[in-house]
């Protein structure tokens, strides 16, 4: 038997992943990991910047295969309950599009030699790889 130290692949290794940054404090990771079995499963992650400035707090969420289709269905419901029962009225699309303004306005100033001074500090606090720092 061979020992490869380390270079097997490990259990619950990241195979793809998403973020997605909801606001200043708040960011969502969406990822698919892989089991030795090579079975796969999703985790769902809150990491929300604490109040004292002290790291993160992080909330998961593991959704197994056999889940998936019934998941989905009750969050697209729970969701269209909320957008068309409780909040007919609201402007679901207002985030998106400050979300939209506020990237164009950073793509700009990284453009004209700005935005590195707190970009880069930025960057470091919603890496990925914190995520699973527990």
């Amino acid at each position: 038997m061979e020992n490869n130290n380390g270079s097997d692949k490990r259990m619950n290794d990241s195979v793809y992943s998403q973020k997605f940054r909801a606001g200043k404090r708040r960011t969502y990771f969406f990822d698919v990991r892989s089991t030795r079995g090579n079975d796969y499963f999703i985790t769902l992650t809150e990491s929300t910047k604490r109040t004292d400035g002290n790291g993160y707090d992080k909330h998961k969420l593991f959704l197994y295969k056999e889940d998936f289709n019934e998941f989905l269905a009750l969050l697209n419901q729970t969701i269209n309950h909320v957008k068309t029962e409780l909040m007919p009225d609201y402007d679901y699309d207002e985030f998106a599009k400050r979300r939209a303004e506020a990237q164009k306005a950073w793509e700009e100033q990284r453009a004209n030699g700005g935005g590195e001074t707190s970009t880069s500090a930025e960057h470091q606090e919603d890496d990925h790889s914190d995520v699973d720092k527990w």
